[in-house]
């Protein structure tokens, strides 16, 4: 698809017809999907990681504060495993309290969101997040991630 081309489905919308320009429509393509753009660089890496990620809690770790067994998220400056917004919001509440703790690796879907940036970060795009993002991956399915250092998909 051209750059300019809107799908059939986007120009046909209410949102296209109104008379908003083409790329305010493309600005919400794909967002009844869920589907976002991870961000590939953060200022608030330098000043928010633990020096040492690379012994981390298991991914079976539960939330230190409630217990929750699911949904929980290692905070890439202390370490701690807290749960998510959609259980106790234990882990948003710790970046409340604590605002240089921003940057937090998914333990359900080994994601990476950085509180302050309110955005998520490409852990395979980012040097600084790779390594942890393997060893997490390592932890939680016993090999290896499928792909090489830098972000490229592995070829076989």
């Amino acid at each position: 698809m051209a750059s300019r081309d809107i799908p059939a489905s986007v120009a046909s919308s209410s949102f296209a017809q109104s008379g908003e320009e083409d790329d305010q429509a493309l600005l919400y393509y794909g967002a009844e999907s869920g589907w976002v753009e991870a961000r590939k660089s953060c200022n608030h890496l330098a000043a928010s990681l633990s020096p040492d990620l690379t012994h981390i809690p298991s991914p079976a770790s539960f939330c230190s504060r409630c217990e929750h067994p699911k949904e929980n998220w290692l905070c890439l400056s202390c370490k701690e495993v807290l749960c998510s917004r959609f259980v106790n919001k234990h882990m948003l509440q710790h970046y409340q309290q604590q605002t240089n703790h921003c940057v937090a690796l998914s333990y359900s879907d080994l994601s990476v969101w950085c509180f302050a940036c309110d955005a998520y970060l490409d852990a395979t795009a980012i040097e600084q997040l790779r390594h942890v993002h393997e060893t997490a991956y390592i932890l939680k399915f016993g090999e290896a991630p499928p792909f090489i250092p830098g972000g490229v998909p592995a070829t076989e």
